[in-house]
C-alpha cells in the first residue's frame, strides 16, 4: 500500500519514461509534488525502491527503472504538471536498507553501541557518549569494532544519507580516498563526509551542492572510522 504521494511520484516517473525515455530530475519531481526540498523526494524514491516498484541502476545519472505499478494504477487519478527534461548531475547511489528481522537459523546478531548524533553539514562535538546498543545482523558489519550515529543535517543525501538515519561506522583510523568517513577536526568537531586526498591536504566533500568542500591540513584532521552500513526507519 503507497501512501498518496509515493502513488503521485511513481505515476509521474512512469509517465515521464513513457513520453520522454528518461526520467524526471529530482527539481521536477519537486516542484510536480510541490515539496519543500529535495530530501523529501529521497525518501519516497527510497520507500518506492524498498518496496519493490522502481530500481536505481548504479553508476548512471537519471538511472530510475520502473518495475511495477500498484493494482490499483488503472484508476484514474489527477494528472501533474508536466515540466521539460533537464539533467541530475552525478548518480542515485544505491543504499541497501539494514534487515530487521532475523531466521532462527542465522548467527547470532551483534550489538552494537549507539553513540549520538553525527552532523551530515555544520560539523557539531565531537562524539563521546554511549546512548545505548541494538542488535545488528553481522553480516552488515564485517570485521572489527562498530558504531552507530544518528544523522543530523542534508549534507549527504545525493550519497543517500538522510537526516534521521542512522549510519554504521567501523572503527578506524584511515581511510582511502572517496569513502564516507567520520572525521573528527581540531580535536573537537566531528562530521560526517567523504574524504579526498588532494596532496598533502585532506578534503571533507559533502553530497549536496549547497555545501562547500572544506580543505584541511593532515594535522586537523582525524579519522575515527568508516561508514559501512545505513539504516532508516519509516
Amino acid at each position: 500500500m503507497l501512501t498518496k504521494k509515493q502513488s503521485e511520484l511513481l505515476r509521474f516517473i512512469h509517465e515521464r519514461l513513457q513520453e520522454a525515455g528518461v526520467p524526471p530530475s529530482f527539481d521536477e519531481m519537486k516542484e510536480a509534488l510541490e515539496l519543500r526540498s529535495k530530501s523529501g523526494i529521497h525518501r519516497l524514491i527510497m520507500a518506492l525502491e524498498e518496496r519493490g516498484f522502481i530500481r536505481r541502476l548504479a553508476n548512471r545519472a537519471r538511472a530510475i527503472e520502473v518495475l511495477r505499478l500498484p493494482e490499483s494504477a488503472t484508476v484514474s487519478t489527477p494528472r501533474l504538471q508536466r515540466f521539460s527534461p533537464s539533467v541530475i548531475p552525478g548518480n542515485l547511489g544505491r543504499v541497501r536498507p539494514l534487515a530487521q528481522t532475523r531466521d532462527a537459523d542465522d548467527h547470532p546478531a551483534v550489538m552494537v553501541p549507539m553513540m549520538g548524533r553525527i552532523a551530515a553539514g555544520t560539523p557539531i562535538s565531537a562524539i563521546q557518549t554511549r546512548l545505548q546498543t541494538f542488535a545488528m545482523p553481522p553480516e552488515f558489519l564485517g570485521s572489527g569494532e562498530h558504531f552507530a550515529l544518528e544523522v543530523r543535517g542534508d549534507s549527504m543525501i545525493e550519497a543517500g544519507i538522510l537526516e534521521n538515519d542512522t549510519v554504521i561506522i567501523r572503527k578506524q583510523d584511515t581511510a582511502e580516498t572517496g569513502e564516507i568517513v567520520v572525521a573528527l577536526i581540531d580535536e573537537e568537531e566531528a562530521t560526517l563526509k567523504r574524504l579526498r586526498k588532494r596532496g598533502a591536504s585532506i578534503a571533507l566533500e559533502a553530497a549536496n551542492p549547497a555545501y562547500e568542500t572544506r580543505i584541511f591540513g593532515p594535522d586537523r584532521v582525524r579519522v575515527q572510522g568508516k561508514m559501512v552500513s545505513l539504516l532508516r526507519r519509516y
